[in-house]
């Protein structure tokens, strides 16, 4: 979350004015040491928890950068571990005084060590792979260990190579069968050819991989990885970007990009999908899911595909993203284990979809409403131009102008966004007070109020959540729990991110620098807590009718994360709970009922053990009879879940009537973006159950209907 705060502020302008850094102060002017000079200093002086630089910090960088350098454990020997070994306790040391001793050492090491992998993944290619021999492959690098000697590398790739090329022999057999189901006269390739034919597309996309990327890193990029290794000892949201990678945040920010419309994130050797942009073209394909893991990319020019299985995030993102109007092909993962290709029509993503939006739907001569909310957004030089609150402000002056009796909240898959938004919004719903605390290392707790006692909607309220909803998302939640403002649906848990976080540019830290953009460092400031006292940090929002949810089973939270930070709490702030009255208690019981006996939930919560236990499945036989079995059990399994994606509430969803009228002058695909959204809704078993709860609750008022609404 980008956040601006006095105590941040000043901090910093002390920093410029007293502690500047100058290239002066070494006799050698290196880029790299300048920039590890500026990061530890601006580490242990602005982080909310600075880590004491010892020996003990010395050996967990030590480990997870080595990790980092080759997470598939396929480029470093034993003994080069060995050797690195001696810098596993003295690399705080070399910190301290800006030495990039251990650095410049494994990059060396990791060079030599590329040259001889291009060598070997071509002999492992050069000779036909045994499809019958039974022999498996482990992709659980942690459990692997490193090669002692050249013969184990050799067999190493070769596995590896083999695992790769047996995709391709897969789907090239099975083209072959479906040329001959098409046409009884074909003449179908033969064994030796397919096998081949495989073997040759697995060269091409390596060649591709070690040429055009590995082999275009340049040693910053290197030492981006080493900076970063660094600053991610301190917290998983402390990150380093390097100029190039702070041009791409900021061409993000300023809501223009062209794309597949997806948010990607690297785990383990994995590029998965963690957030899809609405309307953009992964969105509009429904074929694409969060948590779904990329294998392979191909141009509409290219005959193979690229595998982008271990390659660096901003490499595999290259393969991705590409000019509007034209193709790519993505071979998907799904969590259940199956594998399927779709081809998307890249296109300029509009960040407006993003923003809050609002459906009307009746049920049983009720009128309620449903406001979606992907992020807490807010333009910090214009406020009052794009801020979520007042988006949702007026979606709900919208809603009651149509005479809605309740109101749904969803934050599920919401990451979070600006702190000020976020306690604006908590104000539309009580009638003044504190919303959150924040707190600072050495600094007196602040805590953040809702001063404005207008509300816009004092009626029933309903939150939604999953295991993805994070940050303000949770602060939002917390708050309207503890003021027993709204009853909370969804996960056990949220996310559990209870931290804040700046953007700091690095340049303004040094004076006379000739050693170019030294880019910025995300730097995490600040914890938030509840106004009850309490920290979300790792623990979350705990909903107060937990349903099961896809990510049920899966690590997907803070908790999950290296190095978080650990949970604790302060005093309560002042405040009163609603002083209105809504039988809670009677509605989140029929509600924990209903859910007991719900097939649905009881089927999407199989499916999310079942999901679970194939992704525990780290041995993959490279026997192709086995392989072919396991897949057709894996799709055999998966049948019995296709019926959760049809689902009918028979609830009809509309948009309101100010959205209709723009319809007419439609030039953005609204109406088919908001049909694809009612029909999703119509579908969606925690909207429906939701709904339930609104109708459930008892209220002594009448909700005030507004005659009138300005656009």
């Amino acid at each position: 979350m980008k956040r601006n705060y006095r105590i941040l502020l000043l901090l910093v302008l002390l920093a410029f004015a007293s502690c500047s850094f100058t290239t002066k102060t070494f006799a050698d002017p290196d880029k790299d040491k300048l920039l590890i000079q500026v990061i530890t200093y601006v580490l242990q002086q602005g982080h909310f928890d600075p880590i004491v630089l010892d020996d003990a910090f010395s050996a967990e960088l030590f480990k997870d950068y080595v990790e980092n350098l080759d997470p598939a454990k396929h480029y470093f020997y034993e003994s080069d571990i060995e050797d690195f070994k001696k810098f596993e306790t003295n690399i705080d040391d070399q910190l301290k005084v800006y030495d990039i001793t251990f650095f410049n050492i494994t990059y060396d090491v990791i060079l030599k060590r590329i040259e001889e992998a291009k060598i070997l993944y071509k002999e492992a290619l050069a000779e036909p792979f045994d499809y019958t021999k039974d022999e498996t492959f482990n992709t659980d690098y942690d459990m692997v260990s490193y090669v002692k000697n050249k013969r184990e590398m050799k067999e190493l790739w070769r596995k590896e190579m083999k695992f790769s090329t047996l995709s391709n022999y897969d789907d090239l057999h099975t083209e072959e069968k479906m040329a001959k189901e098409k046409d009884s006269t074909y003449v179908m390739k033969s064994e030796q050819e397919i096998e081949k034919e495989a073997r040759e597309a697995t060269l091409k996309y390596m060649d591709i991989y070690f040429n055009d990327v590995i082999d275009d890193l340049k040693r910053e990029d290197w030492f981006e990885v080493y900076v970063n290794t660094i600053v991610g000892e301190f917290d998983p949201h402390t990150y380093y970007l390097a100029p190039k990678s702070k041009e791409d945040f900021d061409t993000k920010m300023s809501g223009k990009l062209e794309g597949i419309g997806a948010r990607l994130q690297k785990r383990m050797d994995y590029i998965k999908i963690v957030e899809l942009i609405s309307g953009g073209p992964a969105w509009r394909s429904n074929e694409l899911e969060v948590e779904d893991v990329i294998l392979k990319v191909k141009q509409e020019n290219e005959e193979f595909a690229v595998n982008i299985v271990g390659m660096p995030i901003n490499d595999a993102i290259k393969f991705i993203k590409g000019p509007k109007g034209t193709k790519v092909t993505l071979t998907i993962k799904k969590v259940d284990g199956t594998i399927k290709e779709v081809t998307l029509i890249r296109d300029i993503i509009q960040f407006d979809e993003t923003y809050a939006k609002a459906s009307l739907v009746e049920k049983d001569d009720v009128k309620f409403g449903v406001i979606d909310l992907p992020s807490f957004y807010l333009d910090m030089n214009n406020y009052k131009k794009l801020n979520a609150a007042l988006d949702v402000k007026r979606e709900i002056e919208q809603l009651k102008a149509e005479g809605i009796q309740g109101l749904v909240l969803d934050l599920r898959d919401n990451g979070g966004g600006s702190l000020p938004a976020v306690v604006d919004m908590a104000g539309l719903f009580i009638e003044n007070g504190p919303v959150v605390q924040v707190r600072s290392t050495g600094e007196p707790k602040q805590v953040l109020e809702d001063r404005d006692r207008s509300i816009t909607w004092d009626g029933p309220l309903v939150i939604l959540v999953n295991e993805l909803s994070a940050s303000a998302s949770e602060i939002m939640a917390a708050a309207m729990q503890d003021y027993k403002r709204a009853i909370i649906i969804g996960s056990k848990q949220t996310y559990g991110k209870g931290t804040v976080q700046n953007v700091i540019d690095l340049n303004g830290w040094v004076r006379n620098n000739t050693n170019g953009d030294l880019g910025a460092l995300a730097l995490t400031t600040q914890k938030y807590y509840r106004i009850s006292g309490g920290s979300v940090q790792l623990e979350g929002v705990k909903s107060d009718v937990v349903v099961p949810g896809k990510f049920s089973f899966i690590d997907v939270g803070e908790k999950d994360k290296e190095n978080a930070l650990p949970w604790d709490e302060i005093d309560s702030a002042k405040y009163s709970t609603w002083s209105n009255y809504f039988d809670y208690a009677a509605a989140i019981k029929n509600s924990k009922e209903r859910m007991t006996n719900n097939h649905q939930l009881n089927l999407i919560e199989e499916n999310a053990q079942w999901v679970k236990s194939k992704i525990d499945e780290k041995s993959v036989s490279l026997n192709y009879e086995k392989y072919k079995a396991k897949i057709a059990l894996n799709n055999k399994e998966a049948e019995r879940f296709e019926e959760i994606n049809k689902y009918e509430t028979n609830l009809t969803f509309q948009s309101p009537l100010y959205e209709k009228e723009l319809f007419a002058q439609d030039t953005t695909d609204l109406k088919e973006k908001r049909e694809r959204w009612h029909q999703s809704l119509s579908q969606d078993v925690y909207v429906e159950e939701a709904l339930n709860v609104l109708k459930d609750l008892k209220t002594s008022y009448n909700i005030k209907k507004v005659a009138t609404v300005k656009n």
